[in-house]
């Protein structure tokens, strides 16, 4: 076998202009390729770090590429049949005012969803507290239970959340739950199977496709939104999946993390959403849905809620990086402190130019992150950014020994935003995101109390010129280089 192939080689070679022709079959397979990554226009450095790895590695990265590369989702379609499908036109829950903030006004032109108000808002704080206050909910639903996960994990936490979820369905609510097929994927049938007996639905957010032909998997663009909505009337929304990763009364080494409870109009936004990735991922139109149970009268007006909030969407479905935008804006429009929490910092130019900016104008500027993040790769890229901000100004803290999975965002004393995206590449533009923006003097003071704990036990950095090169700021630079494609 071997000398045959020798051979079959040999005869090819000697074949007049090989060479050639392999080199123009490259060049061609290249420059098609690099055409089809500049018509993607995104950011330069994003598309040229593609050219460039896909012409390093031929082979291997046309096959990366095909994996994770980049791609868009065409789902305005479902935003603007809402309204034709019955699911819910704005004339109806909310529209835009004239007393709403420049803010609010960017978020429903980027989201479409606009300004609405809370009767209640609640921080819970760690996974504990907020899987008591999810299954408590669940307990008292009457209709429906409509759940969206990233993470969804068959340990204690995910089992005592179905089993919650199986009794309501056995007792007659409808209860859906929308799993990230690649964030749960440990989840098999016979875990659900007690959920589907007693009558619940289950759907798979981009099930993986890699043995189906022309079928281009969506490795690369995940659900990573947490989202729990009881009745039309309360729903949980933040950073907290279901894993006893996050139980802190079961693990003294849980991460770190924040969620909400809210109840009030804007519940009918966050339903919304919920809808609108259920109808993506299943294909059901909204006759399977009854509004009077989707959207109950009873729930307060907009009128009547008297903490300002907005949800903010975002994906690869739209170019408008909603959330990152609105972070940008939030931070352009400080004049007093801006405070950033994250797991994941890997800023874009214009999030790094505008906290530089605000440091540098003379604001209160933090930014804590994880002293160790779970990934050591994004760690390192993160602190390739320190030097920078440490310069103009910004306070840097490292939250340790657990692993803060908090992403919290305050300008001034009155705007926060809290919710499930990280401040990087990745949330901004491939994940679907939700994060909630609120526009309350009390509530911001709660996320400043709960907040200056964190930056209480944190570990300030300071500038430093003895950092070692190589294990410090080498790696650190190297995975700087690969920030584009984080």
């Amino acid at each position: 076998m071997r000398d045959a192939f020798h051979s079959l080689w040999a005869s090819l070679s000697s074949l007049p202009h090989l060479g050639q022709i392999l080199a123009a079959t490259y060049v061609v397979y290249l420059v098609l390729l690099a055409c089809y990554i500049v018509l993607q226009k995104r950011e330069p450095v994003a598309t040229l770090s593609w050219i460039l790895s896909l012409a390093a590695l031929p082979y291997i990265g046309l096959f990366v590429f095909y994996l994770f590369g980049p791609q868009r989702i065409v789902r305005q379609r479902l935003r603007r049949g809402r309204s034709r499908e019955g699911l819910g036109t704005y004339d109806a829950v909310g529209a835009q005012d004239d007393t709403c903030t420049e803010l609010a006004r960017v978020g429903q032109a980027t989201t479409g969803l606009p300004p609405s108000t809370a009767t209640e808002v609640d921080w819970l704080v760690d996974g504990a507290a907020t899987y008591a206050a999810i299954i408590g909910a669940i307990g008292q639903a009457r209709r429906h239970v409509n759940l969206e996960y990233y993470i969804f994990e068959p340990d204690h936490a995910g089992t005592a959340m179905r089993d919650a979820l199986a009794e309501r369905a056995k007792a007659g609510v409808k209860v859906r739950l929308l799993l990230d097929a690649v964030g749960s994927s440990r989840i098999g049938k016979r875990f659900l199977q007690p959920l589907l007996d007693a009558g619940g639905e289950v759907a798979w957010f981009h099930p993986r496709q890699l043995l189906k032909p022309f079928k281009r998997p969506w490795l690369n663009l995940r659900t990573h939104r947490k989202l729990v909505v009881v009745d039309g009337e309360v729903a949980f929304t933040g950073g907290i999946n279901v894993t006893d990763e996050e139980d802190d009364s079961r693990n003294p080494n849980a991460y770190r993390d924040l969620h909400m409870r809210i109840r009030g109009h804007v519940v009918h936004s966050l339903q919304l959403v919920f809808l609108e990735d259920w109808i993506y991922a299943t294909g059901q139109g909204a006759g399977n849905f009854r509004r009077e149970d989707l959207f109950p009268p009873d729930v307060p007006r907009r009128d009547q809620g008297t903490i300002r909030a907005q949800v903010l969407v975002s994906g690869p479905d739209s170019a408008w990086e909603a959330i990152h935008r609105l972070h940008v804006a939030a931070i352009q429009e400080a004049r007093h402190r801006v405070w950033l929490v994250t797991p994941y910092f890997v800023p874009g130019e214009a999030a790094r130019m505008a906290l530089t900016s605000a440091a540098l104008g003379g604001l209160d500027t933090r930014l804590m992150v994880p002293r160790q993040s779970d990934s050591k790769f994004v760690t390192l890229a993160a602190r390739s950014y320190f030097d920078e901000l440490l310069e103009a100004g910004v306070r840097i803290f490292e939250y340790g020994p657990r692993m803060l999975h908090s992403k919290a965002f305050i300008a001034d004393d009155h705007t926060c935003i809290v919710g499930t995206a990280n401040f990087d590449h990745r949330s901004f533009r491939l994940n679907f995101e939700l994060s909630m923006m609120y526009n309350d003097r009390g509530l911001t003071a709660e996320l400043d109390a709960i907040l200056q704990q964190e930056f209480d036990s944190a570990t300030e950095v300071v500038p430093s010129s003895q950092r070692p090169l190589w294990r410090q700021r080498l790696p650190e630079a190297v995975a700087r280089l690969a920030s584009p494609l984080l």
